[in-house]
């Protein structure tokens, strides 16, 4: 936690923090533009920001894309921000964003936490329906090889559909799958609006796939989930619900309980 405060102490790297907040997965090129700041210089801070987990970067080609990382933004708010009314924070949080925001080339998300396991524990925690229902609420019933369907059972309603596969799957390394089919019936046993519903079951269907590499006694777990059209609904969506996820897989997997 202290690299983070040591990383956001620097006006010029929460700078750089505030042009991949209106736009996420930029090059050092286009975050360099318009800047007053040397590119070697622009560089150095993205490495300091990347060394405290608060960039994380994704190569596309030969591109190198940066992201936000909102784990250890996240990290501070459940250490000190739960003790007050959340969903108030929550409130004042969203608002400033709509008055913020503004239409994003990449519209996807993509989030990195480091955990204290080993690979073999932590494909098992994606892919072993014991695991998924811990912390996650849900089960997948796959043979986990590419082009295989998927099926997920949650709140008792198991959902099929021949666009909900296996993307890639290669054991330990990286899991890749076509996200959920939305029918009114997962809208009902999850309390949701139908009319959200329905405007999720419009859109494309997005992708989720998960990195996974060692890194020291600890575990890298770059989460991107992509495929998104403008304005997506899904995408406002797992923003929201892929940070409980992640930290209540990290929870279990480190303390043997979920949150």
């Amino acid at each position: 936690m202290d690299e983070v405060f040591k990383a956001l102490a620097d006006p010029s790297r929460r700078r750089l923090l505030d042009r991949l907040n209106v736009r996420n997965g930029q090059t050092l090129r286009e975050l360099c533009a318009g800047l007053d700041m040397a590119r070697q210089s622009v560089s150095k801070h993205l490495a300091v920001l990347e060394g405290a987990n608060v960039v994380t970067v994704v190569w596309r080609g030969r591109e190198k894309l940066h992201y936000l990382n909102a784990a250890p933004i996240n990290a501070i708010a459940e250490r000190w921000i739960q003790q007050y009314d959340r969903g108030r924070v929550r409130v004042l949080a969203d608002l400033t964003r709509a008055l913020e925001s503004e239409s994003m080339d990449k519209p996807e998300f993509v989030y990195t936490t480091y955990i204290n396991t080993t690979s073999e524990d932590l494909w098992r925690a994606l892919t072993d329906p014991e695991f998924t229902s811990r912390y996650w609420g849900a089960t997948f019933e796959s043979d986990w090889t590419p082009g295989s369907e998927m099926s997920w059972t949650e709140n008792g309603l198991k959902t099929s559909d021949p666009g909900q596969v296996v993307l890639e799957a290669e054991p330990y390394n990286r899991l890749s799958y076509t996200w959920h089919t939305f029918t009114p019936e997962f809208g009902e046993v999850n309390g949701m609006n139908a009319e959200v519903v329905a405007a999720m079951a419009e859109e494309p269907r997005s992708k989720v796939t998960f990195d996974i590499s060692p890194h020291g006694k600890l575990v890298k777990l770059t989460v991107t989930h992509d495929g998104f059209e403008p304005e997506s609904t899904v995408l406002a969506g797992i923003t929201e619900g892929w940070p409980v996820i992640l930290s209540s897989l990290k929870s279990l997997l480190e303390t043997g309980e979920a949150l």
